[in-house]
């Protein structure tokens, strides 16, 4: 555990470097431009270079901002993130902490996020950072919803609430036998087979539309666009931050890229096979089990790396790639799309999931 927690913060600080100048890259071949050129070889050194101006820059604190809360709402916002890296399993056998009830740990210590912002927004003493941090309190609380109903829908399947369970599930070393879309009735047995066919999106294909639903979710929990009203810089002028400076902004910064890889590994292990490899065994071609080594080896614990992060860092491709393509929404369309759209819709498919879990048995 002692071990753990150390590489989870590298991990989480780590992916800052890639995912910068990735966001970097990835808008700027969206919109026909080059991104950072020159400062280092294709401009890798940019990152460094941003650091070393903010570690430079003064530490402001407005005279009537109340220091104490305004001080500490940025270390609130990184540790509630920081946290929940802790029951994810990296590994077939590395994980932080086994909790039982790692999934229902991860909803809570995420819902304290949104104390850290309205802290940092009452904190300011600046209007417009208080009208950004009642927006993200009132998008994040509300969008708990369809993202608890979207994970409640794994939950049912898997029947535990233990991450490392629910991977082992979705792969050749299940304990628990798998049927092609999860129907006893079909007699296929596809444990065997691993890979893709193993998964939640299959063995309940309804999963496949409510990790749409999680996807949503999670870019308005991120505060992504375009759910970025907290932030609007053309409504006002950076919400909850605009107050921050130097190193302080950039642990709030850190936080949202650290966030936006959480959910992204959150996704992949409820959803999409976590740690087991895609890659099926058809008849003698045993691509499943030359791809994921057994738990316990050093192969293992490679390849199954290999997938998780694969997985993970995909998905945190498709957000920027959403960033970069759509608008900003309104707040009421915003609202209108959680309340009236998204949490009816996960209703049903929990609906849908529970009686799909009672025609497995």
């Amino acid at each position: 555990m002692l071990i753990a927690l150390p590489i989870c913060l590298l991990l989480a600080t780590g992916f800052v470097v890639v995912g910068v100048y990735t966001e970097r890259k990835v808008s700027a071949f969206m919109q026909d431009r080059l991104g950072p050129m020159e400062v280092g070889k294709w401009g890798l050194l940019q990152l460094i270079a941003d650091l070393l101006k903010l570690l430079q820059k003064e530490d402001i604190v407005p005279r009537a901002a109340d220091r104490k809360l305004f001080l500490l709402a940025p270390a609130v916002i990184f540790a509630s993130v920081f946290a929940g890296y802790a029951v994810l399993p990296l590994t077939p056998d590395f994980q932080a902490s086994g909790a039982a009830v790692g999934i229902f740990y991860l909803m809570a210590i995420l819902s304290f996020d949104v104390v850290g912002i309205l802290m940092a927004g009452w904190a300011s003493n600046n209007k417009y950072s208080l009208f950004g941090a009642i927006r993200s309190v009132a998008q994040m609380v509300s969008y708990e919803i369809p993202l608890g109903l979207a994970i409640l829908c794994a939950v049912l399947m898997g029947q535990t609430l233990n991450l490392q369970e629910l991977s082992f599930q979705q792969g050749i070393y299940s304990s628990q036998t798998n049927y092609l879309f999860g129907l006893k009735a079909t007699g296929i047995d596809v444990t065997s087979w691993g890979g893709i066919f193993t998964w939640n999106i299959l063995r309940n294909p309804f999963l496949l539309f409510v990790y749409v639903i999680f996807f949503i979710c999670t870019l308005a929990e991120s505060n992504r666009a375009p759910f970025d009203l907290p932030e609007g810089e053309s409504e006002i002028v950076s919400g909850f931050q605009t107050e921050y400076s130097g190193m302080r902004w950039a642990l709030l910064f850190l936080s949202e890229y650290a966030m936006m890889l959480l959910v992204s590994f959150l996704g992949a292990i409820l959803f999409l096979g976590s740690w087991n490899t895609p890659l099926p065994n058809i008849g003698p071609v045993r691509l499943a089990d030359w791809t994921s080594g057994e738990p316990g080896t050093i192969w293992g614990n490679v390849t199954g790396t290999f997938w998780l992060f694969g997985k993970a860092f995909l998905a945190v491709l498709v957000q920027m790639w959403v960033r970069w393509t759509l608008p900003r929404i309104r707040i009421d369309q915003m609202m209108y799309l959680c309340w009236k759209v998204l949490t009816p819709a996960g209703l049903l498919l929990l609906l849908i999931s529970a009686v799909w879990r009672l025609l497995m048995v």
